[in-house]
């Protein structure tokens, strides 16, 4: 299960270095042009200011972010399409459409339907520089589809299911059919402490803070950028 996630995990990584070098090089732009970048999209974000009080990101960072973000998507926003699209790149092989449906719902927490430039770089803020609970947190809420503050184990077979079909056939070793409620067991039995059917968030903190291997897929988010 810790491999599968760690790889998962590296696919939003790849997505994030893919717009780090989307926006190389453009660090030497006078602060002039970001501010007219700034107010001159459809669906202007917050201000800088207020986005670096709520972020772990500097306002130069945040800049270079926005800047990779509008050339990806010049309305200011992303609808769930685009985000299949942009992250199918680099899944050739498996199907990652359902993944990256999770994944969007994830970081649209007003479930309206579009990621804007606020609800990316807070959610990249808590995966790349979070405290390890922050990570944990966002990651609970990742497996918790229907957002009623649970981990039910129909759930859990979902995501892992969609992780199996994004990775196709380079997963390793090779799955069988009944691999992913086998990890479903697994996990329930590590974290359900009170076997009551599903995993509540301190539950599923506990358990990763007490399972190394876990705790090393956290960690695969730190000092990135």
């Amino acid at each position: 299960m810790a491999g599968c996630a760690s790889r998962c995990r590296q696919g939003v990584l790849k997505l994030i270095q893919s717009l780090q070098r989307l926006v190389s090089g453009t660090l030497t732009k006078d602060k002039t042009d970001d501010e007219l970048e700034m107010t001159t999209v459809c669906h202007r974000p917050e201000g800088l200011d207020q986005l670096e009080a709520i972020t772990n990101f500097s306002k130069s960072e945040l800049q270079i972010l926005y800047r990779g973000f509008k050339n990806e998507c010049p309305s200011g926003v992303v609808n769930e399409e685009t985000f299949k699209h942009i992250y199918a790149q680099f899944f050739p092989h498996g199907d990652a459409s359902m993944y990256a449906h999770y994944l969007f719902n994830a970081f649209d927490t007003t479930n309206n339907g579009s990621i804007k430039f606020k609800d990316f770089v807070v959610g990249l803020s808590i995966l790349l520089r979070g405290t390890l609970r922050e990570k944990l947190e966002w990651t609970f809420h990742l497996y918790d589809i229907n957002k009623d503050g649970y981990i039910n184990r129909e759930e859990m077979t979902e995501i892992m299911r969609a992780i199996y079909d994004m990775m196709g056939k380079y997963t390793y070793p090779a799955l069988k059919g009944d691999v992913s409620q086998q990890h479903v067991d697994a996990f329930f039995q590590k974290m359900d402490k009170n076997k009551d059917g599903v995993v509540t968030l301190e539950e599923f903190v506990i358990a990763c803070q007490e399972d190394e291997n876990m705790m090393r897929s956290m960690q695969l988010f730190e000092n990135v950028m």
